[in-house]
């Protein structure tokens, strides 16, 4: 059988060679081992999987079958390519070349394919990349660092004056006069970004590795280090993990950048640095039953450097269904716009705009025959929409935009433009988060959006986050129908007091204008909150907005705080929050504020007025 495989690969390539081959006539299935790639050597196969991708480009309908077992890929010998990457490129003064370990360009109706196949990376590289590709499918396969970028601890034993850690057996670490040094493969820890986590309660919560740096540090064997130092102030306890990383992001998980109708299926990311997967004005985006944890056995706590899905600028429809993720630095999912500010007015119809977050730019952010909207940077509110007659990037941060039509009067610095044709629907269902100090989901898409089906457990802060803002990280724009229905949320958003509301629509809007909201259309339905605590919902500059059918239970995870309203609502109307049942030994209060009590039907709570 392998041999009329490589015997149809080798007349294929020298029909392609020939030209007698049409693009649709491959429908091959290739297989990998046949480039030189062997598993369970510890071979470098990064010139294998170079030469297997060279192959099958251009050859639409290829089936690549990975070997089962391990495959490990090292910086020599693969691609490189200099990325800027949406909330994962800072500090201009640093290469952005990045080595990738499965790069697709251009490429058409492929598929990769694993048989419980792991995919061993040395040093810092990118997973994935798939860039101005279509009909992509990555399937039942798991990536994993040799030594992930996550140093991790478990406190052995611990008093005021002294510390026992265990080092986990995938770090890597040196003592030099007495001070701890954390490295890896081509790469030594500047800085030390600590979150602890407590077995026991599922808890992740910031904590500091400054004592430890401060300490005299010593080795009582392989992996077992003890500290002594002033401890009364660290707040650890014995069975706490500590998991520490230098927060630079100089890589990615995965990227998908201009690509159409891109499927993960059964993908496991055991970790990722810098940041998760990317995607990036891509279009038609799937992740079914992908996976984001650490390996099973491993004793391992953090998968994820930083956020596990991020999505900034796509388009089309974005799905992800019965997805897992436990133990990330940061968001599980980040869906997005990006703002760019208006750095001046050229003429009648042109303007520069400027990346004005230090993790984003050297991107296009927008291109011939989008629709933009000027919008007010303090209101979030549009004053304006054109389209895109010409898009030119001036310099790593600059674009100059020429529209078709004359830039609206009033248009100045004030305003930002929001590319609103690189806007996605959202459905994000049946899946599970776990295991983050931050939050479950951020969301700011104009189109529909759906969330159903999912279980948070005990998010640091809110479970989902509704923003848009011109001001901080720049990310876009307003919602305008979002379904948030049939989930689970459980005691979230311990790392937040005292605005620790389970769900939070809080666009980052410094002004109010009368009647005019940044937000409209949010229905939360049917769906079991846990709480700790009071609070549950707070929202602000929204027109229509439902809380009805929930389940709120009490729970003793933590003490419940005494006056703090259930509810928080500025400047909102067509509001409704009714027939939820309540299982909890106080009456959830509402507070508004900025608006008009009779825009709220509430019943059987107290609303509490406050201007």
């Amino acid at each position: 059988m392998r041999i009329k495989i490589q015997l149809a690969a080798l007349v294929y390539a020298l029909l392609s060679f020939s030209g007698l081959a049409s693009a649709s006539a491959s429908d091959t299935l290739i297989h990998a081992i046949d480039f030189g790639i062997k598993p369970d050597s510890y071979e470098n196969a990064s010139p294998a999987i170079q030469r297997l991708l060279l192959f099958c480009k251009g050859k639409p309908g290829t089936t690549i079958q990975l070997p089962q077992g391990r495959i490990d890929l090292w910086p020599d010998g693969a691609t490189k390519k200099e990325l800027y990457i949406s909330n994962g490129t800072e500090n201009d003064t640093l290469s952005k070349i990045r080595s990738i370990g499965f790069y697709l360009e251009g490429f058409r109706n492929l598929r990769i394919i694993g048989q419980n196949t792991i995919i061993v990376l040395h040093g810092k590289m990118i997973s994935f990349a798939l860039l101005d590709c279509t009909n992509i499918t990555l399937e039942s396969f798991r990536f994993d660092y040799e030594r992930p970028t996550m140093s991790e601890f478990k406190v052995n034993s611990f008093s005021n004056h002294q510390v026992e850690l265990e080092v986990n057996p995938a770090s890597r670490y040196t003592i030099e006069n007495g001070k701890l040094i954390l490295f890896g493969e081509g790469w030594k820890s500047n800085s030390y970004h600590t979150i602890l986590f407590q077995p026991e309660t599922g808890l992740m919560k910031y904590s500091s590795f400054k004592t430890l740096q401060q300490a005299v540090a010593k080795q009582l064997k392989l992996n077992n280090l003890i500290f002594t130092g002033d401890f009364s102030k660290s707040g650890w306890q014995v069975g706490d993990r500590l998991s520490v990383r230098d927060p630079y992001r100089d890589n990615v998980g995965g990227l998908i950048w201009k690509s159409t109708n891109t499927h993960l299926k059964n993908l496991t990311m055991h970790y990722m640095h810098g940041l998760g997967i990317v995607s990036q004005f891509s279009e038609n985006i799937t992740f079914q039953n992908v996976r984001v944890a650490p390996p099973e056995g491993s004793d391992r706590i953090i998968s994820s450097f930083a956020d596990c899905f991020h999505f900034s600028g796509c388009k089309g429809k974005i799905l992800i269904d019965h997805c897992f993720t436990s133990g990330s630095h940061d968001d599980p999912i980040n869906v997005h716009g990006t703002h760019l500010k208006i750095r001046e007015q050229v003429n009648p119809t042109t303007l520069h705009v400027e990346f004005m977050h230090h993790q984003t730019y050297g991107i296009e952010a927008f291109f011939k025959g989008d629709s933009i909207a000027y919008i007010q940077a303090s209101s979030l509110l549009p004053a304006g929409f054109g389209k895109v007659k010409r898009a030119e990037m001036m310099n790593k941060r600059i674009m100059e935009l020429e529209m078709e039509m004359p830039i609206p009067a009033g248009i100045n610095k004030e305003f930002v433009l929001e590319n609103i044709s690189w806007t996605p629907d959202l459905t994000i269902r049946n899946s599970h988060f776990e295991r983050t100090n931050t939050r479950g989901i951020l969301v700011t898409t104009r189109k529909k959006v759906v969330i159903e089906n999912n279980r948070f457990v005990r998010t640091g802060m809110h479970a989902i986050l509704i923003a848009n803002d011109a001001s901080s990280w720049y990310e876009s724009g307003p919602v305008q129908d979002v379904l948030i229905q049939n989930n689970r949320f459980e005691e979230c958003g311990y790392n937040s007091s005292p605005g620790n509301y389970v769900i939070a629509i809080a666009p980052e809007n410094h002004e109010l204008i009368p009647n005019r909201f940044v937000h409209q259309n949010i229905r939360i339905r049917n769906n079991y909150f846990k709480v700790y605590d009071s609070p549950i919902l707070t929202a602000r500059s929204v027109d229509g907005l439902e809380f009805s059918g929930n389940t709120i239970e009490q729970s003793d995870l933590l003490p419940k705080t005494e006056g703090k309203p259930g509810f928080q609502l500025t400047g909102c109307k067509n509001v409704n929050i009714s027939d939820n049942k309540l299982l909890i030994p106080w009456q959830p209060l509402i507070s508004i504020s900025k608006m008009d009590k009779r825009t709220i039907q509430a019943k059987g709570m107290s609303i509490q007025f406050n201007q």
